[in-house]
């Protein structure tokens, strides 16, 4: 019975709580026709409660806002409504109500199983892949928002994370707990970019401007391909960095500063403070758990995909509640699931309206057995699985969680051997790359470095330096280490010295492994013998060899500065002067470009010379690149 109020709206009545089972029941078992509002509101027997037959604006309203914010629910947990404008009839007695239908489609799902050894792994892969999808989503629907669509096309709300998909072939999958710091890595990377590095379109997730720049100039050669905004972003940042005056003279600096900026680059960072605010929230890690109706759709959806299967319900209660510790937290568990099973089974009182009964249930075997048998699908196990193009997401995260230095060693074993399952199951070349920024993967370089280590053998590199340039030269690799999810090589280039003997400071180097191109074994008649230090002596060796630099900013308290170590920092001008010691002179050319917006000079002059000529060279390969697109397009299509 609808309820109102005293200014004419109505109130929503969900006696069960149940409706958004109702609403699946209902557009499942009419599928594929497509049911008007005027129909779902008549038959989700929770609608009828509240809203009646529709016969008012107050009810028409009312019913609308429930209906969309149910539907956005299920859009979010992977269960698609599309819709559509139906044409003008005469019977419609001048009521123009959209009809909506469930987004099932022809496209075959993909089932696999898993261990329960890969559900830890396989639940941190999907987060980040929900991660990396989501942020791609909001940037492409922000690029559509002045397109007009037709009114008469359907419309589907595009939401790429097929969760209870997933869930449907993993159950348990939703009781693993994310690592805390996990999370926080993924969600401070809130935007996607397609980056271009040596010929592969990698899916990168940054944390802003400045940080997507950091990436691109540490992995040479590479290119920003979209978004615009990004790919401007860093062409800002490279013209700034060829303007870079010298930190020993800062007056005159500040003033070259002032005379060729423009009013652009002294708001340069409101297109960060817009993506930010245009970004996608943070993911919670409380989606694995979800909600009373968000388990019972998991169910519905495993005990749809196997139809005729039978399961013990301390199995189903343990798959989706959790491991109980205890005798009676696992009576708890089987009595929530044996509610839940009643639930998907009840038939709504009005016979006339379409309740949530999903299947049938081999009650004898339930109370004999304590096993569940479901039959007779409403055809809902078109929906368990996943669809191609997100197992290749989920593919290229679990890669991604196997060869970077996110996850523990064994982690990382068990990610190895749920990628090679994955790609048994995926076409050859679908599957994509992606990275996070400041946690790379192990670089094309990591084998041959590593096997050099193994065999006490030398290697032959060619390395790009911090000015771009490519060198060659011959080295003896001691150890790979991570050091803030960078992969690092320690070089020895001491002549012979006693096996006790570790050598000077002077005679190690450390080279960043991503920096390495070309790197050969080779051969020696006797074994290279180096001399074991420990990483932490390597690191502090490093900086002893370091360069003293410095550069000036332009305002005093920017959050990046507070992300160098050891750095001495002092009022200069309207800005800060700030001192390091820089032990990787690569890194700190990338460092000063990314943050252009904000540096306006550096000292000592061999790395501004550095720093100017990487941002010239940038340039000139933006600048051909842009040449060729043009070039590729139809005449009169220029490419910004």
């Amino acid at each position: 019975m609808a309820e109102g109020s005293s200014n004419g709206r109505r109130r929503f009545s969900d006696k069960w709580g149940k409706h958004e089972l109702d609403v699946l029941a209902v557009l499942s078992s009419a599928f594929p026709q497509w049911l008007t509002s005027r129909q779902i509101a008549q038959r989700v027997k929770a609608y009828a409660d509240s809203y009646g037959e529709l016969a008012d604006q107050a009810a028409k309203a009312a019913f609308a806002k429930q209906f969309q914010r149910d539907r956005a629910k299920l859009a979010a947990m992977g269960i698609a409504i599309e819709s559509r404008q139906p044409e003008y009839s005469s019977k419609s007695e001048g009521q123009d109500f959209a009809s909506y239908r469930l987004q099932l489609g022809d496209e075959p799902r993909i089932r696999m199983r898993f261990q329960q050894a890969d559900l830890p792994v396989l639940a941190a892969a999907n987060y980040l892949a929900q991660s990396i999808a989501l942020s791609s989503a909001s940037q492409r629907l922000e690029s559509r928002e002045a397109t007009k669509v037709s009114r008469t096309a359907p419309r589907v709300p595009q939401m790429p994370v097929p969760g209870l998909g997933l869930d449907s072939i993993a159950p348990g999958l939703g009781t693993q707990t994310i690592p805390d710091t996990l999370v926080k890595v993924i969600d401070s990377r809130r935007f996607a970019a397609t980056v271009d590095v040596d010929g592969e379109h990698i899916n990168v997730a940054y944390t802003d401007s400045d940080d997507l720049a950091m990436f691109v100039l540490e992995h040479p050669g590479s290119s920003i391909i979209s978004p615009q905004e990004a790919v401007d972003a860093f062409s800002r940042r490279l013209h700034a960095a060829t303007q870079f005056g010298s930190a020993d003279r800062p007056e005159e600096a500040f003033k070259a500063h002032e005379d060729l900026s423009t009013p652009a680059d002294h708001h340069s960072d409101v297109e960060d403070a817009k993506g930010k605010s245009k970004g996608r929230k943070a993911l919670s890690a409380s989606f694995q758990t979800g909600s009373e109706v968000d388990r019972r759709l998991r169910l519905m959806l495993f005990l749809s995909a196997h139809i005729g299967e039978e399961f013990p319900m301390a199995d189903l209660a343990e798959r989706f509640i959790g491991h109980a510790e205890t005798e009676d937290e696992l009576k708890k568990s089987v009595a929530v699931i044996r509610k839940d099973i009643g639930t998907l089974t009840t038939v709504s009182d009005d016979g006339e309206m379409a309740g949530s009964q999903f299947f049938d249930i081999d009650w004898s075997l339930l109370e004999a057995e304590g096993i569940i048998s479901a039959t007779n699908s409403l055809g809902l196990e078109r929906l368990a699985g996943i669809s191609p193009q997100y197992l290749s997401l989920l593919t290229a995260s679990v890669s991604y969680l196997a060869h970077s230095p996110l996850l523990p060693a064994q982690s990382r074993r068990q990610a190895r051997s749920l990628c090679a399952r994955l790609r048994e199951h995926t076409e050859p070349g679908e599957t994509p790359w992606l990275s996070l920024t400041g946690y790379e993967l192990e670089p094309p370089s990591f084998q041959a470095v590593d096997s050099a280590i193994h065999a006490k053998s030398l290697l032959d590199i060619e390395y790009t330096d911090g000015a771009g340039r490519t060198r060659e030269k011959i080295v003896a690799p001691a150890k790979i280490f991570v050091d803030e999810g960078v992969y690092y090589a320690a070089i020895w280039n001491g002549a012979e010295t006693t096996k006790t003997d570790k050598g000077n400071h002077s005679d190690w180097q450390v080279l960043r492994l991503a920096r390495i191109g070309r790197a050969e074994i080779v051969k020696s008649d006797t074994p290279v013998e180096i001399p074991d230090v420990p990483v932490s002596q390597l690191r502090q060796w490093s900086l002893d060899n370091g360069t003293e630099s410095s550069f000036v900013t332009d305002k005093p308290g920017l959050p990046f500065i507070d992300s160098l170590p050891d750095a001495r920092v002092e009022p200069c001008g309207t800005g800060e002067l700030v001192h390091l010691t820089v032990s990787s002179d690569s890194w700190f050319v990338a460092f000063c470009i990314a943050h252009a917006r904000h540096i306006v000079a550096v000292s000592p002059g061999t790395l501004r010379s550095m720093i100017m000529a990487r941002a010239q060279r940038e340039l000139s390969l933006e600048s051909k690149a842009s040449a060729r697109a043009n070039a590729a397009q139809p005449a009169g299509v220029l490419v910004p």
